[in-house]
């Protein structure tokens, strides 16, 4: 009797243990369940309203999926510093962030460190200027694009911009960054579209996507080419700059003027007739796909080795500026009747 008196307490004790154990599991999955990711938003510099509007929507995208996740958005001071921007990805990556969604400010430079991020089991994605492919397979190294297709949003500028000129006009580019991959695509979508055109790129200088670089660089195009009937530029901070250094030269409004990223300055500057167009690639949008594709790698939706994704581009005239404005003014009227 008592052996069997033992042997119930001991088969008992098995399965309290067995319950505890299962219950344990099951909080610890519901726990893990509850837990909100850390994403860390990394860009360049904050100073360019591009990626102010970035951080913008990615905070407000933020906001709404509050329950989901937490956002840590960093940025660095100037375009060129890739050693700030290095750094702050070792911060994260020694935060334990759960994801980090970068902007790198060079397409070779971050790969490293963004490899290291991979290796302590961090998710990576990476967004606006894409990583260049042979360094990315160099280190063995998968990591998704989710972005515009630059060259295809350049030359769409570049087509526009063919309608204003003629066959052997003198046009120059005004350059991003050498080892950024967006501004080499742009620059490519640029002469793509002015080759087809006929007209020929006597010039095309970097300005490091800053505007007083930019002024520098175009008086001193201006100065050798003084017969140049356009200026593309690789961002809307550069074509500011190049409106400066038109205006100086006595210019301004004689020289069409290509601009990209769609930013509010350069909207202002469309509508007053000194700027032909730019390219709109949605920057409050940008990070949020990046953010959401994030989420989906974490969550099991997407497989470890996530494909690229493509994100939209937009031609901005003055004719697209006006018809949005009298869009709006429409549905404004209706909502007051």
């Amino acid at each position: 009797m008592t052996r069997v008196l033992a042997t119930r307490v001991a088969l008992g004790a098995v399965a309290l243990a067995v319950v505890l154990l299962t219950g344990c599991e099951q909080q610890r999955e519901a726990e893990q369940q509850r837990r909100k990711y850390r994403i860390a938003l990394v860009m360049k510099s904050l100073a360019n309203e591009f990626f102010k509007t970035m951080e913008d929507g990615a905070r407000a995208h933020q906001e709404k999926n509050a329950d989901v996740y937490e956002l840590l958005a960093n940025g660095i001071k100037d375009e060129r510093d890739v050693e700030r921007q290095v750094a702050i990805v070792d911060q994260m990556i020694a935060q334990k962030v759960d994801a980090i969604v970068i902007a790198p400010a060079d397409s070779r430079a971050l790969i490293r460190v963004c490899k290291k991020a991979l290796d302590a089991g961090i998710v990576v994605v990476n967004i606006d200027n894409k990583f260049d492919e042979d360094a990315l397979r160099s280190r063995g190294v998968s990591i998704p694009f989710v972005g515009p297709d630059n060259r295809k949003g350049a030359r769409m500028a570049g087509e526009y911009l063919a309608k204003f000129l003629q066959p052997g006009d003198k046009v120059a580019i005004v350059e991003g960054i050498p080892n950024a991959i967006n501004g080499v695509m742009r620059k490519l979508g640029f002469e793509a579209a002015m080759n087809s055109a006929g007209a020929k790129v006597v010039a095309a200088q970097s300005a490091y996507w800053e505007m007083d670089k930019a002024e520098k660089v175009v008086a001193g195009m201006l100065t050798q080419h003084p017969d140049l009937k356009a200026i593309l530029c690789a961002n809307d901070s550069m074509a500011l700059g190049t409106l400066a250094a038109l205006k100086a030269a006595g210019k301004l409004g004689k020289v069409h003027v290509v601009g990209y990223d769609n930013i509010s300055a350069i909207q202002k500057q469309i509508l007053a007739g000194n700027v032909l167009c730019t390219v709109d690639q949605h920057a409050d949008q940008i990070a949020v796909e990046g953010i959401r594709y994030a989420l989906d790698i974490l969550h099991g939706r997407v497989g470890a080795k996530a494909p690229d994704k493509e994100t939209r581009t937009d031609l901005i005239t003055a004719e697209t500026l006006k018809a949005k404005a009298a869009g709006a003014k429409a549905t404004g009227e209706q909502g007051c009747s």
